[in-house]
């Protein structure tokens, strides 16, 4: 139960991307440029993003209003 648990808390880049209303050329763009949320890199070669990283991630570009 706890390896689903797991792999539910990490997202596909279609997942974020659809998230963050962006393209997929988008977010390569971003993470080319070291500006995406951290990404794990599975031995497929697919990516995934955590589910904490991402919510860390935004929250780190949150202006103060």
């Amino acid at each position: 139960m706890a390896i689903v648990t797991r792999l539910r808390a990490m997202l596909t880049v279609p997942e974020v991307c659809a998230e963050l209303q962006i393209s997929r050329s988008t977010f390569y763009d971003w993470r080319q440029k070291g500006r995406a949320p951290r990404c794990i890199t599975l031995p497929n070669g697919s990516l995934r993003v955590r589910r904490a990283d991402l919510e860390s991630w935004l929250s780190a570009r949150e202006d103060a209003a």
